[in-house]
């Protein structure tokens, strides 16, 4: 058996990120996250001011665990950079989640969201750590045109200017 380079190593620690949330394991959660009094770990989930210091986002993530009946993550466009004991990942999580129910027992409307993500980890002797996690809301979803330059932009419509 070969042994996992620096890059899957940290793509593992990446997905369980993501399976700490969808199960609902503070504990987990809590395992995965930087614990290094000289390097504040930071999170920005979406819509959500920059939060700073361990327990202020241990603590987020509780309060979402806590406040979501389902969440599932499908991860896409994962890019991992490593470069020394600082890795880099970057992806688009397709979030499928569910609201409260009105019903207790049942399962509230499931929700669709798109955000694309950047998480940084840190080498330590328990692996790789959570250093930092930004998402951000996907608020428009880019066409073949666009893709390709044709679409109109904002110059094209005076009304769309910004003043």
């Amino acid at each position: 058996m070969t042994s996992l380079t620096d890059s899957e190593r940290v793509a593992l620690a990446n997905t369980a990120l993501y399976e700490a949330m969808e199960q609902g394991d503070h504990g987990a959660m809590s395992r995965l996250w930087l614990d290094d009094p000289d390097l504040e770990v930071s999170c920005v989930h979406p819509g959500w001011p920059v939060l700073r210091g361990r327990g202020e986002v241990l603590r987020s993530y509780a309060l979402i665990m806590a406040n979501t009946d389902y969440i599932q993550f499908f991860l896409t466009d994962v890019e991992v950079s490593v470069m020394a004991d600082t890795a880099m990942v970057t992806c688009t999580e397709n979030i499928l989640s569910g609201a409260p129910a009105e019903e207790e027992g049942q399962l509230g409307p499931l929700v669709g969201q798109l955000v694309v993500a950047t998480n940084v980890f840190r080498r330590t002797e328990d692996g790789w750590k959570v250093w930092a996690h930004h998402g951000s809301p996907v608020l428009a979803e880019r066409d073949d045109d666009a893709a390709a330059g044709n679409a109109e932009g904002p110059d094209d419509d005076p009304d769309q200017l910004l003043p």
